[in-house]
């Protein structure tokens, strides 16, 4: 019953979040295109542009002020609790995903690290990211925005190479992507609001606002453009094995932010002219390029001797010199076919306890996303997705929490490799 709670508390808790972050980053994206957009041909005084617009049976007209109306309205909507809602809720799925079973999704196979100090790990770089990306851009290199943009890059994509080394993927990923929420909620929070504010209250009361804050307004709000779509990967990531899977997966990140960075870019300044036309067809194909670096190799099944435990193998050379016999040849792969009947009661004791009609795992009450290996014919259909997360990036079973060895997996390849046949 725990399991099917923590099952639902997770969806709604998913849920809240992708609608609260719709509206957030399509609030964005639709200023921007609105400010790439207005008609600055001869505006009204007081105005640096107006645009007209039909949508949904309306026509609009909406208008910019160079700074602000003669008089504030009563009104005037404050968009930023779209924003608060989304780190928000983020932080609550991140609770619930990964730190409540953080041996499970949070720590990588492996790694000797208690689980509360990886909860630490990851709850501390999110605030300290946060405090160095704030010196950094109250330092010189805030007037310097290229070179900022490029320290910002470089300290996100070592904080994701810290991560894979003793998260897992998708839970480097993630915290990736909480950082850099972090950060853009930050900006809301700590510099575009109070500057927002200021503006209207230097209004009110008819005084000369700060210049400094609307220009740090602006920087921040221009990262904050500019990461959205990382984000949005980051938030899709974890249906694509092939990324966040691979030992090199955070340059496959590195590679997916700076295409979508390119892609960003272009839709920002197509306005002005086509410069950057080129960004699309090289996004498309640097998205070719990292779908063929990450194709899967065949895996070479460890000889006897590279299987064993290293104490093992440092005793048996050191008997093989006193002995003076020379070393045993290599073993080689087996060739013969392979038994279905191994590879069915490895799946059932390694996988089926989770991927079942019935669990038997308590921490599932169904199936993770359907995938159920009852029978022989199961098997076979799902051979594909068995090769990919099993035997080729090896992140299944979660947390490796059945002690899959590795030679279970290569007899599961070899299986694969051989037609994936189920005749007993």
């Amino acid at each position: 019953m725990e399991a099917h709670f923590t099952e639902w508390l997770n969806l709604s808790i998913r849920w809240v979040h992708m609608i609260v972050g719709i509206a957030w980053i399509g609030a964005s994206f639709y200023f921007v295109w609105l400010e790439n957009n207005l008609d600055r041909r001869n505006p009204r005084d007081g105005l640096s542009g107006d645009l007209w617009a039909i949508h949904g049976g309306g026509i609009y007209h909406l208008e910019k002020y160079k700074l602000a109306p003669p008089k504030m309205p009563e009104n005037l909507h404050w968009f930023k609790w779209e924003a608060y809602s989304t780190w928000l809720s983020g932080v609550a799925l991140l609770l619930v995903v990964y730190y409540l079973n953080p041996s499970l999704y949070l720590l990588k196979p492996g790694v000797d690290l208690a689980p509360s100090a990886a909860i630490a790990i990851g709850l501390g770089s999110i605030v300290a990211s946060y405090l160095i990306y704030h010196l950094l851009c109250d330092s010189p290199l805030g007037k310097r925005p290229a070179l900022l943009g490029a320290v910002l890059f470089v300290t996100i994509i070592a904080a994701a190479y810290g991560f894979s080394q003793i998260f897992s993927g998708r839970a480097a990923y993630i915290h990736v992507g909480a950082i850099i929420g972090s950060i853009m909620v930050g900006n809301v929070f700590f510099t575009i609001m109070p500057a927002q504010r200021a503006l209207v209250k230097a209004i009110e009361t008819h005084t000369t606002p700060d210049p400094s804050l609307p220009a740090k307004g602006l920087l921040r709000s221009r990262h904050n453009n500019y990461f959205t779509l990382p984000v949005l990967f980051i938030m899709i990531s974890n249906h694509f094995p092939s990324t966040y899977g691979s030992p090199y997966n955070w340059l496959i990140l590195a590679g997916i932010a700076v295409l979508a960075v390119l892609v960003r870019h272009y839709f920002n300044t197509r306005h002005n002219s086509q410069r950057f036309a080129w960004a699309l067809p090289a996004a498309a194909l640097g998205m070719v390029c990292l779908a063929y670096v990450t194709k899967p190799t065949p895996h070479t099944p460890a000889t006897a001797a590279q299987a064993q435990p290293p104490a093992i193998a440092s005793a048996a050379t050191a008997e093989q010199a006193a002995s003076a016999q020379p070393a045993e040849p290599a073993a080689t792969p087996p060739t013969d076919t392979v038994d279905f009947a191994q590879v069915e009661q490895v799946i059932h004791t390694r996988c089926s306890v989770c991927h079942s009609a019935n669990p038997t795992s308590p921490l599932f009450s169904a199936a993770p996303a359907g995938f159920m290996l009852d029978t022989p014919e199961q098997m076979q259909t799902q051979a594909a997705k068995i090769q990919a997360q099993a035997v080729a990036s090896q992140i299944m079973p979660l947390g490796n929490i059945t002690q899959m060895t590795q030679d279970e997996r290569d007899l599961i390849g070899r299986w694969i490799a051989q037609g994936a046949h189920i005749a007993r």
